[in-house]
């Protein structure tokens, strides 16, 4: 029987598990799953070919047996974990997959991982992941029919469906709430737009927007994500004039999102001195300027130029900002940690709550004296809080992936990612079989 090890059993696990599982006869399965949740592993439903441990990253011996053990790995730790597992799969000899970007460390184990035979998969989620093997798929057969790309904008979004689309922010958290919290911040958004390199800082990010239109749903908001122009190389587009990738909201949250930076709330950089039990309206005061003759409300409207009666004051009463009762947990905690604290409360998934991934791909190309565009959409409704669109789009391409291994269907080796055809194709044709498809138009 062949042994698929799968660290980290959080959100986006359940699609995953239950696809590796449904598949563990036909394909000879067994599956192990490690977290240090004890609450994550008692959700999975174990049977004869699928069990679970209790698992402590921090304990070598542990995780070499684990490793050891396995024909194959799946991590679904935090992206600052991987190496760790990586370290450990490359000493062993062991296939890994995730669905996290490559980091700088991940890198520099190409040679060694290639001398050694491996395959390292990243990047094989849904963003990154599905969006590379559905926009590599469309620009390998535009550019085999001797066409120049010109222009390639791609953005996804994790959001609630129309039917579970009940607050005044349009949002809940599908995935990593601290992955959110601090969306943006680090390095700028990198991209380039008609021949001219564009950068935009964090403090500015939430700014700069522009609108999208999505057939038969709606009009959304996108903003630029991480490092457009890396992807260039990668995707044969060395010479393009505008790429851009980005994130889809709904119209108006990025506007809202930026009065917490404004404030101060999502800076992880220093911690808030005796942060445990401070009241929510105590904490958003920390941010404002002393003045005992205005309440904290007369100071936010100050700050941010909003009215009173303004739909932005709304929001942020709606996540209880001005709360005098409610406490905080977190002991000295930084204001993304304690901002983090306060939101996954409110923006949690009720039971029979619904999520919404929608990707937008824009291609335009010259054909002959001519420059055409063609679009590619997928949308994803989930099924319910566990079984969510989020945990689909990145738990199958992974499940999918790792069986292409295990049947030695991948032949490239080293620190790889999902833009060959021998990955893309198989992977992306299972995923139309559970309605994860795109539709384009010309």
């Amino acid at each position: 029987m062949r042994k698929v090890l799968i660290v980290g059993a959080g959100k986006s696990s359940p699609f995953l598990i239950k696809y590796l599982i449904d598949n563990s006869v036909k394909e000879n399965l067994f599956i192990l799953i490690a977290d240090a949740n004890l609450l994550n592993l008692k959700k999975i439903n174990r049977n004869e070919r699928c069990k679970t441990i209790l698992f402590d990253i921090n304990d070598v011996d542990q995780k070499k047996k684990l490793i050891h053990d396995a024909d194959i790995v799946i991590s679904l730790l935090p992206v600052h974990l991987h190496i760790l597992i990586a370290k450990t799969c490359l000493e062993l000899k062991r296939n890994l997959l995730t669905a996290s970007y490559v980091s700088e460390e991940m890198k520099l184990l190409n040679n060694k991982v290639k001398k050694k035979g491996l395959i390292f998969l990243n990047e094989i989620g849904l963003d990154p992941g599905i969006d590379h093997m559905s926009a590599k798929k469309i620009i390998d057969r535009i550019q085999a029919d001797n066409k120049e790309i010109i222009s390639f904008k791609s953005f996804t979004g994790g959001l609630m469906a129309p039917m579970s689309d009940n607050n005044l922010w349009n949002y809940k958290f599908t995935w990593n709430p601290r992955n959110v919290v601090k969306a943006g911040q680090g390095s700028p958004a990198k991209f380039i737009e008609k021949g001219k390199y564009k950068y935009v800082p964090y403090y500015r990010l939430f700014d700069n927007t522009e609108t999208i239109n999505i057939d038969e749903i709606g009009e959304f908001e996108v903003y630029p994500n991480r490092d457009s122009l890396k992807y260039r190389k990668l995707y044969n587009l060395d010479d393009i004039q505008t790429m851009n990738r980005g994130t889809i909201r709904k119209v108006g949250f990025s506007k809202s999102w930026n009065m917490l930076i404004r404030l101060g709330l999502t800076d992880d950089s220093y911690r808030i001195s005796n942060s445990k039990n401070m009241s929510i309206r105590e904490f958003t005061n920390c941010f404002l300027p002393y003045d005992p003759n205005k309440s904290i409300e007369k100071k936010v409207q100050k700050e941010l130029k909003i009215k009173s009666f303004n739909e932005e004051m709304k929001k942020l009463k709606a996540i209880n900002l001005f709360d005098d009762k409610k406490k905080i947990k977190t002991d000295n905690g930084t204001p993304a940690e304690i901002l983090e604290e306060i939101l996954r409360d409110i923006w949690k998934l009720e039971k029979n709550d619904r999520d919404m991934i929608i990707m937008y791909h824009e291609f335009k190309y010259r054909n002959g004296n001519k420059i055409k565009k063609t679009t590619s959409t997928m949308v994803c409704i989930g099924d319910n809080k566990k079984f969510t669109a989020m945990s689909k789009t990145v738990g199958l391409p992974l499940a999918i992936a790792s069986i292409l291994i295990l049947n030695k269907q991948i032949k490239i080796r080293g620190i790889i990612r999902p833009i060959h055809q021998q990955i893309y194709d198989p992977v992306l044709e299972k995923l139309d079989r559970f309605d994860i498809n795109f539709k384009e138009s010309n």
